[in-house]
């Protein structure tokens, strides 16, 4: 026989027993799932290349974490300022696209529609494209394939 007991709350905030150093600067998690990061994610890696590139040339030059702590901050700074972006000029986009790989198992290829609306709308107000790294020079990129032999049914 199993009884309910009532859940009980602390008035006391949390307070991390392991602070960074004041050396590292400060900055706010991204506030997202991986639906919307996914969502983003190509377009993460256009806008911060360069934060990106520092962040993988420091982890190759030294594999103790808290060397690139500094580098990691800015990575996740950039990315949260494209995030921003994006929900205040393509929001409704956005959400279409994250929303569909949420209810979609995270693939792709079951949300090319609203891909492809988010993709305009970020090229237009940000001037971003979507590009996959290794696609074939000349060929189309998966995402702009009208009749892909994989194909589901999408409304």
């Amino acid at each position: 026989m199993s009884s309910f007991q009532q859940g009980s709350t602390t008035a006391t905030e949390y307070v991390d027993a392991t602070p960074l150093p004041d050396n590292v600067p400060k900055v706010d998690e991204l506030g997202v799932t991986s639906a919307p990061l996914k969502s983003a994610a190509f377009f993460i890696g256009a806008h911060c290349k360069d934060f990106n590139d520092d962040f993988m040339l420091c982890k190759s030059e030294n594999r103790d974490p808290a060397h690139c702590l500094k580098e990691g901050r800015r990575v996740t700074r950039c990315a949260r300022d494209l995030i921003n972006k994006m929900r205040d000029s393509c929001l409704k986009e956005f959400d279409a696209h994250w929303t569909c790989l949420e209810k979609n198992n995270q693939e792709y290829y079951l949300c090319r529609k609203p891909e492809r609306t988010l993709n305009q709308c970020m090229f237009e107000k940000l001037g971003l494209t979507k590009t996959i790294p290794g696609t074939p020079p000349g060929q189309k990129p998966i995402h702009e394939v009208d009749s892909p032999i994989f194909k589901a049914i999408q409304k």
